[in-house]
């Protein structure tokens, strides 16, 4: 892909999961209504994304839910010395894949609600974001500059994982 060195790292992130890294990598992930929030800190090149299926839930599965992979994620860096004010935060996803149809909420619409009350409630503001629609989204993460490139997937289009 275009922007992405080819020799670095790939890790693949699947839905409930979570990466969080200081070295260079290229995440990838596939998302629906799912949601994903990247962080990453310039100063000290840490940086973590996530892939969360629903809006709340115990913290006892944490990254399956937006609200406590979003708390768990700044957890992280700050167990490792680096504040929120340093972290730069992106989101992703959230799409509605089946059509909710009439005034009901979809899951895709609530995941980007909770993510983003729970990033303003922890003081964070989201410096770029696409979230909604109706299409799915694929993510490449590079971890070491914070980017973020995303292709839009054609309606049905099928992506296998690596």
């Amino acid at each position: 892909m275009i922007g992405i060195p080819p020799d670095l790292p790939k890790v693949y992130l699947k839905p409930g999961e979570f990466h969080f890294s200081v070295g260079p990598a290229v995440v990838t992930t596939i998302l629906g209504s799912c949601v994903s929030v990247t962080m990453f800190d310039r100063l000290s090149g840490a940086a973590g994304i996530c892939h969360a299926l629903l809006p709340e839930g115990p913290r006892t599965d944490a990254f399956r839910y937006v609200d406590s992979s979003i708390l768990g994620m700044l957890e992280m860096f700050e167990a490792r010395g680096v504040p929120r004010r340093h972290l730069e935060v992106k989101l992703f996803g959230g799409a509605d894949m089946i059509g909710t149809g009439g005034s009901r909420v979809g899951v895709g619409r609530r995941n980007v609600e909770i993510a983003a009350q729970v990033l303003t409630q922890a003081g964070l503001t989201v410096a770029t974001y696409d979230v909604g629609g109706t299409r799915g989204r694929k993510l490449f993460f590079v971890t070491h500059t914070g980017e973020v490139f995303l292709k839009r997937l054609r309606q049905g289009e099928k992506v296998a994982a690596p």
